[in-house]
């Protein structure tokens, strides 16, 4: 198959479907600038954001409510646009560098607010004073890490009587 070299002229940018169809068409094309029309002048007020942090920062334990050091550090890099500034793009799904991009409304931007969504995006899910915290008593609200109560000598919540017996079925059945 041969190729056909093309010089294209000023006057005709144009290609032929049909052409293509039968052959590639290989073409050198040359413009002096301010020969290409770039439509209506429209600049979009994005912002790039590009920051990091790092610091301890004091969260609950998921049982026993006592602060947690917890040590974070992390970098990002956003976008952020007008609101408004995509409201004419027709509905479709977002791809996943899309998903950093956010908005801003009039002329400013709440940096503490992109910070604190940040670190909270970093944090665990679930924090734990240490892995064998005993947490606090249904009863009576005392932390049992730091002294026993003693709340479960008393009798049982009767809604949860048709558990009792489920751990020994479950160990006799293995």
């Amino acid at each position: 198959m041969t190729r056909t070299a093309l010089r294209l002229t000023l006057k005709s940018m144009e290609f032929k479907v049909s052409e293509l169809e039968r052959e590639p068409i290989e073409f050198d094309l040359a413009l002096p600038p301010g020969r290409v029309d770039r439509g209506p002048k429209h600049v979009v007020a994005d912002i790039r954001l590009r920051g990091k942090f790092s610091g301890k920062f004091e969260v609950p334990c998921a049982r026993c409510v006592e602060p947690v050091d917890i040590p974070l550090a992390a970098e990002f890099d956003l976008i952020f646009r007008p609101v408004g500034a995509d409201s004419d793009a027709p509905e479709r799904s977002i791809t996943a560098p899309e998903t950093e991009i956010g908005y801003y409304q009039r002329d400013s931007l709440l940096l503490e607010d992109v910070l604190r969504e940040q670190v909270l995006l970093s944090l665990p899910v679930r924090t734990l004073c240490k892995p064998d915290c005993k947490g606090l008593c249904p009863r009576c609200g005392q932390n049992r890490n730091s002294q026993d109560c003693s709340c479960d000598e008393g009798p049982s919540d009767p809604r949860w009587e048709a558990l009792s017996g489920l751990r020994s079925q479950i160990k006799s059945s293995k």
